[in-house]
């Protein structure tokens, strides 16, 4: 159970608090809880850690097939999204996902948002292997009485070391340390917390508990760490939470800990794995029967979905394979057949796009038909871009890119974000009436 919160130990203000009331409830999407799309009802599939086994692969595959659009849509936390739903099979959606363990609690289904660092243990590179730590998370959240008044908005982050997913604005991070232990930060905090690693999932835990019981006390419907008034003293709360439950704590001030603009796993082999992206995120039936049946050959027998829309597949021993070479680039080839990347030069890459049209109501243009023809040149362009139907800009990376979105009347507005603040860098903004004239307007705000 939630412990309560001394009233004589109130939040500091911080400098950097900005409040976001909101006025209605949390309106994300799960699987128990539809969202009326444009083109059907949709359901948004929690993944923790992106980790299926390729029995759930094969169940998220036929759910798609028989009650949705046949395909599967990769989200920027790692999760699938069904579209494109029958009326009135929210039911046998539930059953089929539940039977694969797909469903493991029906109070917590929608906040089971767990990030992980998708190459931990392949690739020889992080400092330790975060699956102990994402089970016990997910377990431990699945068990808290506390845990379903999150967001489905809240997120949690489990980093290596090499900090991938520490990049990505979690609400909690926990990022393996050099001396063995985990680093625990809230949101964009400068205060790091340090506990030992056999304590970091129920520290990750107790940080979202003790969140709660800050919005609650504020009196503001908040969804977010950032969103939270006077958030400056949040981790001075966790963790005297922490030592009231005998856990060792440490604290530091490491201003700027989480990275800007971290990228993803290349395609190709790498390590004991199988790296490819999906262009847009949007998986076919075909491309995600060809990533199962390699998962299937394989030891681990897991598919590992990625932030960044791709998918991993872990191969233990390729690396040391005599003929993992050659092994890897059969499977990579059949892969590409399907239009699935491979290559680590590819310009889908640095590419990106909402749902856009007809998907969305809101959305003023077909986006990603826009993107899929105009790919060549943003091929050439020296950021990403990042397709959006309307200024709401839905899944938007973080870091310096280049956002094009669709505005009233036609055409699109470029911006050219950055994390800078160097006056060299201000946003610079132009109009583009015609997909086709995307090489001109890059140049005019990139020269």
């Amino acid at each position: 159970m939630l412990a309560a919160m001394s009233s004589a130990s109130p939040l500091p203000s911080s400098s950097q608090a900005t409040v976001a009331p909101r006025d209605r409830g949390d309106a994300c999407p799960g699987t128990l809880r539809l969202h009326a799309a444009d083109d059907g009802p949709l359901a948004r599939v929690r993944v923790p850690g992106g980790v299926l086994t390729v029995r759930q692969a094969e169940a998220l595959a036929e759910a798609a097939r028989r009650l949705g659009d046949g395909d599967l849509h990769l989200t920027s936390r790692g999760n699938v999204q069904l579209r494109g739903l029958a009326d009135g099979c929210g039911g046998a959606l539930a059953e089929s996902l539940d039977a694969a363990g797909l469903l493991p609690s029906a109070g917590h289904e929608r906040v089971r948002n767990i990030v992980a660092s998708p190459l931990s243990g392949l690739d020889g590179r992080g400092l330790r292997d975060v699956r102990p730590w994402l089970t016990a998370l997910d377990t431990a959240l699945c068990a808290s009485a506390a845990a379903p008044e999150l967001s489905g908005r809240f997120l949690f982050a489990l980093d290596d070391g090499r900090g991938d997913v520490a990049g990505l604005d979690a609400d909690v991070t926990v990022r393996a340390a050099e001396d063995g232990g985990a680093l625990l930060s809230l949101g964009t905090a400068d205060e790091v917390l340090s506990v030992p690693a056999e304590d970091a999932a129920r520290a990750a835990l107790t940080a979202a508990e003790t969140f709660l019981t800050a919005a609650r006390e504020s009196g503001a419907r908040v969804w977010r760490v950032t969103e939270l008034p006077r958030r400056g003293g949040l981790p001075g709360l966790v963790r005297d939470r922490l030592t009231a439950d005998g856990i060792a704590v440490g604290s530091r001030t490491v201003p700027g800990t989480a990275p800007a603009g971290a990228e993803g796993p290349p395609p190709g082999a790498v390590g004991d794995a199988l790296s490819v992206h999906v262009p847009l995120g949007r998986l076919t039936g075909l491309q995600w029967r060809e990533l199962t049946a390699l998962a299937a050959t394989t030891a681990g027998r897991e598919l590992r979905l990625t932030p960044w829309r791709g998918v991993v597949v872990p191969v233990p021993g390729l690396g040391e394979e005599r003929t993992g070479k050659e092994r890897a680039g059969e499977a990579l080839a059949r892969l590409s057949v399907t239009g699935l990347v491979t290559d680590p030069a590819s310009p889908w890459l640095r590419v990106g796009a909402c749902i856009g049209r007809p998907g969305c109501a809101k959305s003023l243009a077909d986006v990603r038909a826009d993107a899929t023809t105009s790919l060549t040149a943003a091929g050439r362009a020296g950021l990403p871009l990042y397709w959006s139907g309307c200024e709401r800009r839905c899944g938007h990376p973080r870091g310096e890119r280049i956002d094009v979105v669709a505005v009233p009347g036609g055409g699109y507005d470029l911006t050219r974000t950055s994390t800078s603040t160097s006056t060299a860098h201000e946003p610079r903004t132009t109009h583009m009436a015609d997909p086709g004239r995307l090489a001109t307007a890059l140049a005019a705000i990139t020269s």
